[in-house]
């Protein structure tokens, strides 16, 4: 069941930005850096089909792409990896369905006649999933910026 009111800051950001309330401020779960791993894609997406194989591709190459960043920008370690390798899937199910809906259509006969492709059901189910992850690893502009961020010792910044 979904909570109600505001998510919670992180400890971090509560400090950065003070805390007017004077509310007590309890501590955060304090992971110590660790690598992320890529996942075994073939295990995550067994079979030899063709769209499991792009699967593993696409999963692959997001995982590349994402996990120094988030490593570097909200301090994602090796403990938190599960989210990251869910969007990964995600994503890749999300092209395998869309390819999926452009060979076949959205509309598709079946011994009842037309009905729509289960893909859009599928499509729509994951598509929620994904805006749950890009808000919990801050991949989107927004979520970004409730993330906040890693703390770092920028001495060149102008405001200081």
């Amino acid at each position: 069941m979904a909570t109600v009111g505001r998510k919670p800051k992180p400890t971090l950001q509560v400090v950065r930005e003070g805390n007017p309330g004077k509310r007590p401020v309890k501590d955060s779960v304090k992971f110590s850096p660790s690598d992320l791993n890529e996942p075994d894609w073939p295990s995550v997406f067994p079979g030899s089909s063709a769209d499991e194989l792009r699967c593993r591709e696409t999963a692959g190459a997001l995982w590349r792409k994402l996990a120094p960043t988030l490593s570097r920008s909200v301090g994602l370690v090796g403990e938190q990896q599960e989210s990251l390798v869910d969007y990964c899937v995600t994503w890749a199910r999300i092209e395998q369905g869309e390819r999926a809906l452009s060979l076949e259509g959205m509309i598709v006969m079946t011994e009842r006649g037309q009905v729509k492709n289960a893909w859009t059901t599928i499509l729509n189910a994951y598509r929620s999933h994904l805006r749950s992850l890009i808000g919990e690893l801050g991949l989107s502009p927004s979520a970004a910026t409730r993330l906040g961020g890693k703390a770092t010792d920028d001495e060149d910044d102008p405001f200081d």
